[in-house]
This record gives structure tokens, sequence and C-alpha cells, in this order.
């Protein structure tokens, strides 16, 4: 089983993505563009993280 799972994606230089920790549920924001890139929890209005379950 896959830790984690791409559940969108957008763009092909400047790219973003979310992906999902199929452990914990939490979500990513991925971003990269050419050669630089991060990753972060996706946070809700409250600064909590989304919890996909």
């Amino acid at each position: 089983m896959k830790h984690f799972e791409k559940i969108f994606t957008q763009g092909t230089v400047d790219v973003v993505e979310i992906w999902v920790d199929t452990e914990t549920g939490v979500n990513y924001l991925f971003h990269r563009c050419g050669n630089a890139g991060g990753l972060t929890p996706l946070l809700d209005k409250d600064g909590k993280p989304v919890i996909t379950k």
C-alpha cells in the first residue's frame, strides 16, 4: 500500500499538487517551479490540517 496518494495536479512547469497521507488522512500541498519545490500541510480557515477520511 502506498503511504501517499496524489489526488490533484495542475500545471507542467509550474506544478501544484495535493497529496494525502493514506495512514493519517492529512492533506499536503506541493508546489514545484522549475528545479525548486516545497511541501506543506494544507490548512483550513482555523489553521488546522485538512484531513481526508
